[in-house]
């Protein structure tokens, strides 16, 4: 257990360090604007530098935007989650005081790839073990939690609006850029982690009692059980369907892996779902 909390720790530590570097060698000096809310905190801070006597700097700022984020997800989504995805922020704030803002490279694009690269990684290995860095996932969860709501909309949303501001503080260009590093983010957490926002876990067990109380003691998830026969073996197991978010991915990995390592486990992609989508 504390040798799983402890990975989990520097492997958060490690995707915080990795987003400050592309940040601050990257795309900051390059006025090039990565997703979500450390997004917003650049855009933020490049607009109060410009226009106005103050300037906060991004990780300030990322920080400041966390909080009530954090709060809601403390109270909506649980513990450990939140307090990672806080953990992860909180991280890369200090990581972006310390590493200096200086571009590598006098190209944009270099800085626009390499960058979303670079920062992408330390998002896909924080979300590979189970935590993520805050912002709208945490705000994804909290909905997930609530209703079925489509999430990638308000991921949508927001990049628009990041994109669209940064064309018309910094002209077109500034914004094609920004697209191509929301593109080159995209792809590399899809190759690490996965994209998909929901997925369905097919697990066939021969402990479906003992694995089914670890995943409701855990997730607030239904689940579906199937009688199974294994061809070879002709063997009476269960079948067990569940559908999960993609943050809950690493828990539930954990679990299986706990109660049951010989079970199979198969993971799809799920496009969409009609019904509830919890556990009351």
């Amino acid at each position: 257990m504390v040798y799983e909390e402890t990975k989990k720790i520097i492997v958060v530590l490690l995707g915080a360090l990795l987003g400050a570097i592309g940040l601050n060698l990257f795309l900051i000096p390059a006025n090039v604007y990565s997703s979500g809310f450390t997004g917003v905190a650049q855009l933020i801070s490049s607009v109060l530098e410009e226009y106005t006597p103050f300037y906060i700097s991004t990780g300030i700022l990322l920080f400041l935007l966390n909080i009530p984020v954090a709060i809601l997800g403390w109270k909506k989504v649980g513990k450990s989650f939140t307090f990672y995805s806080f953990l992860s922020v909180a991280a890369m704030t200090v990581f972006l005081g310390i590493i200096p803002l200086r571009a590598l490279s006098e190209d944009i694009l270099l800085n626009a790839v390499f960058g979303g690269v670079i920062a992408a990684v330390g998002v896909g290995i924080t979300l590979k073990f189970g935590a993520s860095t805050g912002g709208l996932d945490i705000v994804a969860m909290v909905l997930s939690r609530m209703k079925d709501k489509p999430v990638g909309t308000y991921f949508f949303m927001l990049n628009s609006i990041i994109i669209i501001t940064a064309g018309i503080l910094y002209g077109s260009e500034k914004a094609l850029y920004t697209l191509v590093t929301l593109y080159v983010s995209t792809r590399v957490i899809d190759a690490i982690h996965t994209r998909h926002e929901k997925l369905t876990a097919m697990i066939v067990t021969k402990k479906g009692e003992a694995l089914k109380s670890a995943i409701h003691g855990k997730m607030v998830r239904g689940i579906t059980t199937i009688p199974a026969k294994g061809a070879f073996t002709n063997e009476q197991k269960d079948m067990m369907i569940i559908v999960i978010t993609r943050y809950e991915l690493y828990d539930l990995e954990k679990i299986i892996k706990d109660v049951d390592p010989t079970a199979f486990t198969n993971i799809i992609q799920t496009t969409g779902i009609f019904g509830f989508f919890r556990r009351e």
